[in-house]
This record gives C-alpha cells, structure tokens and sequence, in this order.
C-alpha cells in the first residue's frame, strides 16, 4: 500500500512539471511582443538568390531558461516553398552550444539566402517555430516577416549583342591608270620612241576601254616629273622642271580626248622615295647598306656623298636603278559607278554570276528573309571561300535562335578575331555559362559589342555598377542600359535613356514611374508594354507597382 501512494505522489509530481512547462511554453506562443526586422523589407532577387538578414528581439520574460526554440525560415510562393536553414536558441540553463536567450530579453540576427525561382515575384517570407521544454513542444503560429520579391534585375536580355561584319562594298571605287616615259641622263627631250613604249600603249588603251565604259569616269589628270638623285639637289631641281614642261608638250600627242591643260603639273626634283623603293626591290648585294644610309642621313647632299662613296655600288646603281627614276609620269584618275542596290537584286534575281564577292556580300543585306541571306552567303562561301560570308551565315542561326547550327559555321571561321570571341561568348551566355562568356567578352577586346555583352553578365551576377559602365556607348536597343541604371537607382538618367519603342523598354518606363510615384505613367507604360503577352502577364504580380494595383 505504502508502495502504491509513491507511485501516484511521483506520477503527480511529473504530471505537476509537465503541465508547468506545458503551460510556460504555451506562454510563448503568445508573441505579441516579439520585434522583428528584416533586411530589405521587400526581398530582393540578386545573381540567382534572394538574401535574407532578419533579426529578432524577444522580450523580457518571454525566453524560459530551460527552453529550446527551433526556428525555420520559408519562402512562401506560387507553386511551392522553400525551406531555408533551421535555427536554435537555448535558455540560460540549457546546456547546448545553441545561441543563448536570456530571459531578461535579447537580440539574435541571421543571414541566409533562398535560390531564384520562377513564381517568387508574388511570395512572402514566415519564420516557422517550435518550442520545447521538460519534453514537451509547442508549436509556435508563423509569423510573416517579408511579402513579395522584387525580381527587376531578371528583366535582363541575354540574347547577345553582335552584328553582320562588313561587305567591303563600295558604291563608286576610285582607281587610276598610268603610263610613264624615261628620259636620258641630264636631259629634258622627250624620245620618240619613248611615245611608242609599252608603257604608253597600254595608257592610251586603258584610256580608251574608260571612255568605253559607261560606268566609268575620269575624274582629274597628274603629270608628274622626276630627276633621278644624282648630280646635286638644285640642279635636279630645275632639270625635273623641264621634264615635266617637256612631258605637258607631249601629252598631246599620248592623247587627243584630255587636254593638257586640265592636268596637274608636278615637278617632284630628286626622287628618293622612288629611289628607296627601287632599291628595296632589287638584288643589289649591298642594299641593306644603301638603305641604312637613307635612314641614318635625311639631307640629300649627305646622302649622295655617302653612296658615291661606295664606288662599286655607285656603278651599279647608275646602270640598274637610276635609269628608271629619270621619268614623267602621265596619271589619269578615275571613278567607277558600282551597281546600284536595284540593279544587285535583279542580277541575284537572274542567278547571274556576274558578281565579285564584295558584291555578293551586299547583296545579301538587301533581303530581310534570314534563308535567302543564309543562301547568298552560302553561295559566296562556295564561290570564294569567304571567311565573311562564313561568319555572317553564323550571324544568320544566331538570328533564327539556331545555336547549334551558328556554333557549327562559327567553327569554319579561319579569322580568329574579336568579332569571332564575341558571337562565341554570346553562345554560351546564352548557354548560361556566364563564366566561358564573360573570358570571351574580354578576349574581344574594347568593342561596343563586347562591352554591352559583359554588362548583360554584370546584371545578371550582381555587378550593376561595373554594368552601368560597360553599357554606357552599348549598341542596338538601350534596354539592358535603362535596367542597369534602374538598378543603381539613376531614375532619372534612366528615363532619358529610355529612347526604344519596344514592349521590354515600355515596362521598364512603367518601372522608372512606380519608383517615383507617378501613377498615370505607371498606367501608361504598362498599357504600352502590355502589348506583349510575357508582361501582360507579369505585370500584376510585379512588387514594382503592388502601390498602384
């Protein structure tokens, strides 16, 4: 009997201090009084996370010394939860190595950080708790610390940002023809049979096939005399002089359609940039020599004595080089109408083959249709094995969206270049290795191209400042600009560099207008921008503008 009252006095003593911490904890449930902070107070997606600071302050008398508090996190969103890490808190008498509340109140803060997922634009964040004490646990209502995320920074276009590289094609090429007659040592008569040279006749026949040809011009006419450099700077002076008065008397006898008179008259005297030139292109065995003196010594009279001085060379030079530079030069200068952008569709229309690369390449920005493009290309790439045609048909896939197919082209490329480093970082941006992309970005140097693509990287890892600077002279639509700017809070900026049209650019105003209060342009951007279906259907869920919902 005795045995049997200790049994019901011990099991009432434990039913005595279960019910006590069953009620102490109830009590903690009660968490009218409890302060929570959390940075920022509208959660902010950022390089694929969302960071998360929350601090929290319990009250005096609300911490039992012998309690455990297990805290937990949630991000609370359409179409799921994330669950981020668990935290413990311990009373004073707890002997654990969890962060220690006292029961005269305290402060405990902690960071941590939920991954990006679609669907978080319109979520809030619960701090879920369970008490426990003697045993016994209670699980504590969620308290909201945080509603909505803001995303603005995914708004970033990826899509690159490359160009076609340039046909070379010219709408009027210059060009010119030239014939030249030689004189003998010291004198300015003009030989008859200098007038018969070759030289001359093929002159006089390039002149007639450009007045046969209706695309071509002349366009200015040059007699240009010479003396060779030998004899003294002030007598070849005048002797180039005469030559070229003598070489005016007989242009009229090369060619009876262009007066002389129209000609430019140059008298050059010694000609010793000819006279290098000759040098460097002959065998002479000691030309090195030669040359070195024309770069050592710039006075003519100096360099004369230098290469007299060196007789045996001196006599090579008189038989082989200075011949030549005893001359008049006759120079007709030309311009040639190149087909017009009309009559390049109509000869692609007809299969013609008729065009040269150049061309051909410009042919191909005068159709809009990216398949006719990729055929023209392709022809040029079959017909001249052009490096740029092989590398605008990769331009072409990366329009279409067909990344395997421009890597393909891209491979074919011979020209390793910083355009060719561009359009590869812009295929694995778009791959979503930022890190091959941003080492590609780089490798193409200072191009506006380049620095537009690694702003996009800038975004999208966090950097806005450093994408604010790589984005200021970008190329193209001034989207990823305007975002930047949003980003580091420039409002202001921002709308004034909003120049495009387009839907992407429109919601981006809208933006702009919430963040400074401004109702009806919310209201107007958002109309414009609503335009596309993706931001129709963002919009209300957007935290930019829960004011103006």
């Amino acid at each position: 009997m005795k045995n049997i009252i200790k049994v019901l006095a011990l099991s009432a003593a434990i039913l005595s201090l279960t019910g006590c911490a069953k009620s102490r904890l109830e009590q903690m449930k009660m968490a009218e009084n409890i302060k929570i902070d959390c940075t920022p107070e509208v959660l902010v997606a950022t390089a694929g996370k969302i960071p998360v600071s929350v601090s929290v302050t319990y009250p005096k008398g609300y911490f039992e010394p012998k309690a455990m508090l297990e805290v937990t996190p949630v991000l609370v969103y359409e179409g799921g939860e994330q669950v981020g890490p668990t935290f413990w808190y311990q009373g004073e008498k707890v002997k654990d190595n969890n962060k220690v509340v006292a029961k005269d109140g305290g402060t405990v803060s902690e960071v941590f950080a939920f991954d990006y997922v679609p669907g978080v634009e319109k979520s809030h964040l619960e701090l879920r708790s369970t008490a426990s004490m003697s045993g016994y646990a209670v699980e504590i209502p969620a308290i909201k610390v945080a509603d909505g995320t803001n995303t603005t920074y995914t708004l970033v276009k990826t899509e690159g940002v490359y160009g076609f590289k340039d046909d070379g094609y010219q709408a009027v090429i210059a060009g010119s023809t030239e014939g030249q007659i030689l004189y003998d040592v010291n004198s300015a008569n003009v030989k008859n049979s200098e007038l018969r040279s070759a030289s001359i006749k093929d002159f006089q026949a390039a002149l007639k096939a450009i007045q046969a040809d209706e695309r071509t011009t002349v366009t200015g006419t040059q007699i240009v005399a010479y003396a060779s450099p030998e004899g003294g700077e002030s007598y070849n002076a005048k002797l180039s002089d005469k030559r070229a008065a003598s070489a005016k008397k007989a242009w009229s006898s090369i060619t009876k359609d262009i007066p002389a008179d129209e000609a430019l008259i140059k008298s050059i005297g010694q000609d010793w940039e000819g006279f290098k030139q000759a040098v460097q292109e002959s065998n002479l065995r000691d030309k090195d020599l030669i040359l070195r003196v024309l770069s050592m010594y710039s006075d003519p009279a100096v360099r004369e004595n230098e290469i007299r001085n060196m007789s045996q060379v001196f006599t090579e030079l008189k038989e082989s080089v200075f011949p030549e530079l005893r001359r008049a030069r006759f120079i007709a200068n030309t311009e040639y109408q190149n087909y017009t952008d009309e009559e390049l569709t109509a000869l692609l229309a007809d299969g013609s083959d008729a065009l040269d690369e150049p061309a051909l390449l410009h042919a191909a920005t005068l159709v809009s249709d990216l398949d006719q493009k990729i055929a023209i290309y392709r022809k040029a790439v079959s017909r001249f094995g052009s490096d740029v045609a092989q590398y605008n048909l990769g331009v072409c896939y990366l329009q279409k969206g067909e990344d395997t197919a421009a890597a393909a082209e891209f491979a074919r490329v011979k020209a390793d270049d910083a355009d060719l480093a561009n359009v590869k970082g812009v295929l694995a941006l778009r791959a979503g290795d930022l890190r091959s992309a941003a080492d590609y970005f780089r490798k193409a140097g200072d191009t506006p191209e380049a620095q537009a693509n690694l702003g996009a990287i800038y975004i999208l890892t966090g950097n806005y400042d450093a994408a604010v600077k790589a984005l200021e002279n970008a190329p193209g639509c001034c989207h990823n600009t305007v975002l930047s700017l949003i980003l580091t809070n420039q409002l202001d900026k921002a709308d004034a560099t909003a120049k495009c049209q387009s839907p992407a650019v429109q919601y981006l105003r809208a933006i702009i207008a919430a963040r400074k209060g401004n109702a009806s342009g919310v209201k107007e951007y958002l109309d414009k921008a609503k335009a596309s279906p993706k931001f129709a259907e963002r919009a209300p869920k957007d935290i930019e503008f829960a004011a103006f919902n």
